[in-house]
């Protein structure tokens, strides 16, 4: 491209919030969408904090200038119709997520990309929600996004190789590298991930091990950087039975979330974001 993408940013919770700082750091501008006030102020918050401990950990380039400076924070959904990409990061609940598309499809310009950032919803299904599914591709990013080099990027039925060459592009500039995986339930890391997680919570559930002692297991035998629930912790215990639950739907019961997890998440213990999942969490301690 000649010059840079118009991007927006659709959904400004957890994630929405890390790719808006992602695309912000390295110079880009992002218009990020919420329906509610709240939301982007909170996101604004998580921004700044993030801008702050990326630049403690990183040390390849970043734009010069403030990143938050490059985020525009809205809920005027009328900017939509003059982007070239939409980034969209609702929760991964399949009627929000159709509803949404449904009305990015009537707002935004035929030409436009419309990247679906989700966990495990199949691209099929959204593309049930357009009128222009070539145009449609999955993004599944890690978080924190600033700090993950690849992302998952998913081919739909109808995703068109010219889409596919605008979201690489776009990655490009982020700095991240892609692996590109065809449709399917979960796609790839969620198909295998989500399984594993959901395993390491049910043997907490049956008491054969703490959840401190299977991370470590995995963090000193297998050499994860994380072991299974502190990565739940992370993605977020509501995320994760989310997730679970879009995959029990299309694959059965091996996918059946844990008694536990569903426990937990009915008692706000959502992991990093509420402070306490299977660890607890404050300003700058972690106790495990």
């Amino acid at each position: 491209m000649s010059e840079a993408p118009r991007i927006a940013v659709v959904g400004a919770g957890v994630i929405g919030a890390s790719v808006a700082h992602a695309l912000a750091e390295r110079g880009l501008d992002v218009v990020l969408l919420d329906r509610h006030e709240a939301a982007l102020d909170g996101a604004r918050a998580s921004i700044r904090a993030g801008i702050r401990l990326a630049r403690l950990r990183r040390s390849g380039p970043v734009a010069p200038g403030d990143p938050l400076a490059r985020v525009r924070f809205t809920t005027d959904r009328g900017g939509l119709a003059h982007v070239d990409v939409v980034i969209e990061n609702v929760t991964e609940d399949l009627e929000i997520k159709l509803a949404v598309h449904r009305e990015l499809d009537a707002i935004c310009r035929d030409d436009c990309v419309i990247a679906a950032n989700t966990s495990a919803i199949s691209i099929a299904r959204l593309a049930a929600a357009s009128r222009r599914p070539e145009h449609l591709v999955g993004l599944h990013f890690m978080n924190p996004v600033p700090l993950t080099a690849m992302v998952e990027v998913v081919r739909g039925a109808h995703t068109s190789e010219a889409t596919l060459g605008r979201v690489a592009a776009l990655l490009a500039s982020m700095g991240k590298a892609l692996t590109v995986v065809n449709d399917a339930p979960g796609f790839v890391i969620n198909r295998v991930l989500m399984p594993a997680i959901n395993e390491a919570i049910a043997v907490v559930h049956e008491g054969t091990a703490t959840a401190a002692d299977v991370d470590r297991l995995f963090h000193s035998c297998l050499g994860h950087p994380m072991g299974p629930l502190r990565t739940a912790d992370l993605i977020g215990l509501d995320t994760v039975l989310r997730t679970l639950e879009v995959l029990q739907y299309d694959l059965g019961p091996r996918c059946a979330p844990c008694p536990l997890l569903r426990e937990m998440v009915a008692r706000g213990l959502l992991g990093r974001k509420s402070g306490q999942g299977f660890f607890l969490y404050t300003v700058g301690l972690e106790n495990g």
